[in-house]
């Protein structure tokens, strides 16, 4: 994609997914501020892109002077501000007896009142630069359920409503809106989440992502680099025509029935004794 040009913020930028697409819009010609709660990831992150290609700010997307300042932080690297990836995120699991009230807040307030707040300071600069592209990392969660993940997957699903209404609202200032729903990506955060299923399986989170790839039809779970494609496209002016829509990056995962995932998993054919 062509990105030159383009001025993007990307929260959650210092790892995982949201490096990845930092790494791509660099390498597609766009200009980066990365943001996170560690300063010591994003500059991590940034010594392995051009210096006059990214730009970095540490602090909470929940909390709105630091979102305020993020914004700025871009606008004043760029001179203006064409692109928001909204990535940071958190997954804390718990049924929802299980579940402490004070988890369930702080979801989401990162996972949805974040790009909420982001959004809400990039749109007066959108509009002044003539439009916009919007992304927002949701996920295959905010479609459908994860077993004791409530609170991931409703703010994941909320996420994916906030962008469908941002692209409605704002179209007319040809502001565009869409989401991106990745299936299991191979990224630290989701390792970590796995752990506790490497025990019951007596085995290593290699063999997690293993057991999990097997339902996939890909075989396979992604690794951050395949997720950051569809983001270039949609911050590209190829993509001028597409907003409020849901894309999802599965591998396949979502057209999986549980019960045909089971007997492939087991190597069995459906029908087959």
């Amino acid at each position: 994609m062509n990105l030159e040009g383009k001025i993007a913020l990307i929260t959650g930028g210092g790892k995982g997914i949201g490096e990845a697409i930092a790494k791509k819009f660099v390498a597609d010609g766009a200009r980066v501020c990365i943001t996170g709660r560690s300063q010591e990831a994003l500059d991590a992150a940034a010594s392995s892109m051009p210096s006059e290609m990214v730009a970095t700010c540490a602090g909470d997307v929940s909390d709105y002077e630091d979102v305020k300042r993020m914004v700025q932080t871009t606008v004043d690297f760029g001179g203006g501000l064409n692109v928001l990836v909204n990535n940071a995120g958190i997954d804390p699991a718990g049924s929802v007896a299980d579940l402490d009230p004070e988890v369930w807040e702080k979801v989401l307030k990162i996972n949805l009142t974040g790009p909420f707040l982001t959004i809400k300071a990039s749109i007066p600069h959108m509009i002044n630069a003539g439009g916009g592209s919007i992304i927002n990392i949701s996920s295959l969660g905010g479609l459908r359920c994860l077993p004791g993940m409530p609170a991931y997957a409703s703010s994941k699903a909320g996420l994916i409503m906030l962008s469908k209404q941002v692209a409605l609202d704002y179209g007319p200032q040809n502001i565009r809106c869409n989401a991106v729903c990745p299936g299991a990506t191979r990224t630290k955060m989701l390792e970590n989440s796995l752990s506790p299923l490497g025990k019951t399986l007596n085995t290593d989170v290699d063999g997690v992502f293993s057991h999990i790839a097997a339902a996939i039809p890909l075989r396979r779970v992604a690794q951050p680099e395949e997720i950051t494609g569809i983001c270039s496209y949609l911050a590209s002016d190829e993509s001028s025509f597409t907003t409020a829509s849901v894309h999802m990056v599965d591998g396949g995962a979502s057209v999986v029935d549980v019960s045909g995932a089971t007997l492939s998993m087991a190597g069995i054919d459906w029908g087959v004794a």
